[in-house]
């Protein structure tokens, strides 16, 4: 249900702000998606958050004020989610909170959209020996859900902005300038995995997916992995970077999965800056390699009445 609301609206910024270049319309949007405004796409992403954010923080302020109920709770726990590793128990400690009142935030930003659950796939440690105990460290280890934004805006105002909420009442930008400049790269990476797991499946959409998101454990994560109905297995990693991904990637990801015990029908890599030559080369069957421009087809034979208005203001 979340990956087709983030299409949606995609598709309904693609839709108010046509940009050629898929590479740009992944980092607009990763910004000002959720939000039903036209901006000019031709000026640079810092100074369109100038224009639209910066200057227009007050109101902004408001309304996420009015939507979070002005309360510290809610606040911490987005920020914590925002910069974190997005587990529910690590963003509890993070945001100073224990199990009764992070939860009780946490059901409130579901419930108001802001929030979603993502489930994880782990399954639970058992020791071989059906009378034998695990290890300490083992048994210790809890199986923690992770969480995603339903809108990116909304990730962005507490990943960037909400540290910096005095400075920028006053018409201070300084700072929150330079950490956007620093941080812009691995803000955005979260955002392109998650469109990479739409177009994977956009390509699946003739197989019936059964399970299909992030997968980590204790030892390993994965960016994407699909199981489909016929047993097929994709596995996808996603890299936001300013260089080409080698053949490195794909043999780390081939190892994750055999550490997993999985065989892989393919591996697929998702990257922002293209393939270097030699793994280009292995391209086929068990490798399938998307860079920017292949976005373009989660944006075909868009209907206007299939989009979204403004998610965020509703």
């Amino acid at each position: 249900m979340l990956k087709q609301t983030l299409l949606k609206q995609f598709r309904s910024f693609y839709f108010k702000n046509p940009i050629d270049d898929m590479e740009n319309l992944i980092e607009y949007f990763s910004v000002f998606g959720g939000l039903d405004w036209t901006i000019n796409t031709s000026e640079p992403i810092e100074q369109l958050i100038k224009e639209h954010i910066l200057h227009n923080f007050d109101s902004l302020s408001i309304k996420i004020d009015e939507i979070i109920l002005k309360k510290r709770e809610n606040r911490a726990l987005l920020r914590a989610f925002a910069v974190g590793n997005r587990e529910i128990f690590s963003a509890f400690n993070r945001a100073g909170l224990n199990n009764a009142n992070g939860g009780s935030a946490l059901n409130y930003l579901q419930e108001k959209g802001i929030l979603q659950i993502e489930y994880s796939r782990e399954e639970p440690a058992r020791s071989l020996n059906p009378h034998g105990k695990l290890k300490r460290e083992v048994a210790r280890h809890r199986i923690s859900h992770k969480v995603l934004f339903c809108i990116p805006f909304v990730r962005f105002w507490f990943y960037f902005i909400y540290p910096h909420t005095k400075e920028i009442a006053v018409g201070k930008y300084d700072n929150f300038l330079r950490e956007f400049k620093l941080q812009q790269y691995s803000y955005a990476s979260l955002i392109f995995e998650e469109l990479s797991e739409i177009l994977l499946n956009y390509h699946l959409r003739d197989s019936q997916i059964l399970s299909s998101g992030s997968y980590w454990d204790a030892n390993i994560e994965i960016d994407i992995l699909t199981i489909t109905a016929d047993e097929k297995i994709y596995v996808a990693e996603c890299k936001w970077r300013n260089h080409q991904v080698t053949k490195v990637e794909w043999l780390k990801l081939l190892q994750k999965c055999e550490q997993l015990g999985i065989k892989p029908t393919q591996i697929i890599l998702f990257s922002r800056s293209g393939f270097s030559k030699e793994l280009a080369q292995n391209q086929g069957s068990e490798l399938a390699l998307y860079d920017a421009k292949d976005f373009i087809a989660l944006l075909k034979n868009i209907k206007e009445e299939e989009l979204i208005e403004d998610q965020f203001f509703n």
